[in-house]
C-alpha cells in the first residue's frame, strides 16, 4: 500500500504567486505541492497553448492545478503531459472550498421525486401549443406532463392531446373533478388520475390509470382510509394527496397533516401539490421549491405536482429538480444540504466578498499598468490601475476620476462592469470582472450547474383541488 502523499503541481502568475503560497501554507493540506509561475504576469490570461510551450518540467507531480480562468482544450494538454490536469477555482480564495468538494462527489443524476408539471387551461389550448409546452417542461425535469382540465368546460380534443403526447413518449396524468374527463383521459392512454375521492374511487376499476386520491373532506384524513383500504384490497396502485395549502388558508396545518399522514401510512406513496405555495407566495420561489423539496425528502414523499402560471414562478419547474437532486444527494451522503450544487443559490452567494479592503490595496500597489481592474469588498466597489485605488458604493462617484471621457468604448466598458460590480454588491454576490453575473437556474442566460437536461389562475386549481 502506497502511502506517499500526492503531489500537485499549481501553475499561477507573477500576481498570484505570493498569495497562492499564503493560501496553501494556510491549509495546512494532506498533499505536497509545488508552486510554479510561468512567467507572465496574470494568472488569468494562462491559455494551454502556452503551458505547452513554457512548462519544461512537471516537478514529479501526480497532478496539475491551473487557474480557473485558464483557457484552452485541458485533455489535449492531460494527454500530452501524461497527468491529469484540472482547472481550479476562479478565485484564490476558494481553494480550501475546491479541495473540501473534491472529497465529496456528489451524484446529482439521482432522485426520487417525480415532477407533475400541469399545463392549465388545456381545454382552450391547440394540441400544439400543449405539445410545445410538454417539452418545455420536459426539458426543464418534468417527469409527468398533468392535462388540466376545467369544470363545465368542453374539453373535445382531450383525446387528441393525450394520445399525441404518449406517440412523443410523454408520461401523462389527466387532471379533473369531472369523472367524464378521468375516464375518457385514461382510456385515451393517461397513466395518472388526479384526483379521486372515496365517492369516485369506482374510477379505477374502469380504467387502468393510476389513480391520485385526496380527502373527501378537505383536511379529514380519515376520509381517505376506506379509498385506501379499497385499492390495496385489489391490489391496485396510488398515491395519495393531503393538500398542500396556501399561507395563511391552513398552510401550517397542512404541513402537519402531511406529517401525519405519513406516520399513519409509513410506505404509501404521497403527492405534494407545491404550486400552492409557489404560485400563491410573492417571493422567490427558488427557496420555496428547496424547502418544499426537503420536507418532500424527509417525509419520503415521492411526487409533486408543479406550476408556471405566475409570471414570478416561470423556473418552479427547473427549480423543483435542482431541489430534488440536491436534497437527494443530501440524503444519501447523510449530510446538510450545504456546499453540494449551486444552482438555488439565485440571488446570494455563499462567498460573495473573497477579498478584504486591504488586500485589494496590496494588488493594487503591484499593478504597473493603465488596465483597470475592479473588484468589489464588504466596503465598497475598488477599481485601480497603476495610477491608484478609488473605491465607492455608487459607480457614478467613480467616473469622474477614471479620465475616460474621451474614450468612449473604454467608457463604456467600465461603465457596464462597474453596474455588474454595484448590482452584485448590493445583493451579496461573487463579481468577477469580464464576467456576468451568475443567477443559478433563475435565468434561461446561465447554465445551470447540474447540466443534465438540455393558464388557469393557481386559486381555481386549489378550488378544483379541495
Amino acid at each position: 500500500m502506497n502511502d506517499t502523499p500526492e503531489h500537485i503541481l499549481f501553475l499561477t502568475g507573477k500576481l498570484a504567486e505570493k498569495q497562492l503560497n499564503q493560501i496553501l501554507k494556510k491549509m495546512q493540506p494532506e498533499f505536497t505541492y509545488t508552486i510554479h509561475q510561468l512567467g507572465l504576469k496574470v494568472a488569468a490570461l494562462m491559455t494551454t497553448d502556452m503551458i505547452s510551450r513554457r512548462l519544461k518540467e512537471t516537478f514529479n507531480a501526480d497532478k496539475i492545478i491551473l487557474p480557473g480562468r485558464c483557457r484552452g482544450d485541458i485533455e489535449a494538454l492531460s494527454t500530452e503531459l501524461g497527468l491529469p490536469i484540472e482547472r481550479g477555482p476562479e478565485e484564490l480564495k476558494d481553494l480550501p472550498l475546491y479541495f473540501g468538494k473534491a472529497a465529496h462527489h456528489y451524484d446529482l443524476s439521482r432522485y426520487k421525486v417525480k415532477i407533475f408539471a400541469e399545463i392549465v387551461d388545456a381545454p382552450n389550448i391547440t394540441v400544439d401549443e400543449v405539445l410545445k409546452r410538454a417539452h418545455y417542461y420536459k426539458n426543464n425535469g418534468a417527469d409527468v406532463i398533468d392535462i388540466g382540465c376545467l369544470p363545465e368546460t368542453p374539453f373535445l380534443h382531450l383525446e387528441d392531446i393525450i394520445k399525441t403526447l404518449k406517440q412523443e413518449s410523454f408520461i401523462v396524468s389527466i387532471d379533473s373533478v369531472e369523472a367524464d374527463d378521468l375516464i375518457r383521459g385514461a382510456k385515451a392512454g393517461a397513466d395518472f388520475m388526479l384526483s379521486l375521492t372515496n365517492k369516485s374511487i369506482w374510477i379505477a376499476d374502469e380504467v387502468d390509470a393510476t389513480p391520485i386520491i385526496i380527502p373527501e373532506t378537505h383536511g379529514d384524513l380519515s376520509s381517505l382510509e376506506k379509498a385506501i383500504s379499497t385499492l390495496q384490497a385489489k391490489n391496485k396502485p396510488f398515491i395519495v394527496d393531503p393538500i398542500l395549502d396556501p399561507i395563511h388558508f391552513g398552510f401550517t396545518e397542512s404541513i402537519v397533516r402531511n406529517y401525519n399522514f405519513r406516520q399513519l401510512h409509513p410506505d404509501v406513496e404521497m403527492m405534494m401539490g407545491v404550486g400552492n405555495i409557489t404560485e400563491l407566495t410573492h417571493a422567490d420561489t427558488s427557496g420555496m421549491n428547496t424547502l418544499l423539496l426537503g420536507m418532500c425528502s424527509e417525509l419520503n414523499i415521492n411526487h409533486i405536482l408543479a406550476t408556471e402560471v405566475s409570471q414570478h414562478a416561470c423556473r418552479a419547474i427547473s427549480e423543483a429538480d435542482h431541489a430534488r437532486r440536491i436534497m437527494h444527494a443530501a440524503e444519501q451522503n447523510n449530510t446538510l444540504p450545504k456546499h453540494i450544487d449551486s444552482s438555488l443559490m439565485t440571488v446570494h452567494d455563499p462567498s460573495p466578498f473573497p477579498y478584504e479592503l486591504n488586500e485589494i490595496k496590496e494588488f493594487s500597489d503591484e499593478i504597473k499598468d493603465p488596465s483597470f481592474r475592479i473588484q468589489s469588498s464588504q466596503e465598497g466597489i475598488h477599481i485601480y490601475n497603476r495610477d491608484g485605488l478609488h473605491t465607492a458604493t455608487d459607480p457614478f462617484d467613480l467616473f469622474p476620476k477614471l479620465q475616460v471621457e474621451n474614450d468612449g468604448s473604454h467608457a463604456f466598458y467600465l461603465g457596464v462592469e462597474l453596474a455588474r460590480a454595484e448590482i452584485a454588491w448590493q445583493l451579496g454576490k461573487r463579481f468577477n470582472q469580464d464576467q456576468p453575473l451568475t443567477w443559478g437556474c433563475a435565468t434561461k442566460a446561465n447554465k445551470s450547474t447540474i447540466d443534465l437536461h438540455s393558464f388557469k389562475p393557481a386559486g381555481t386549481t386549489l378550488e378544483k383541488r379541495k
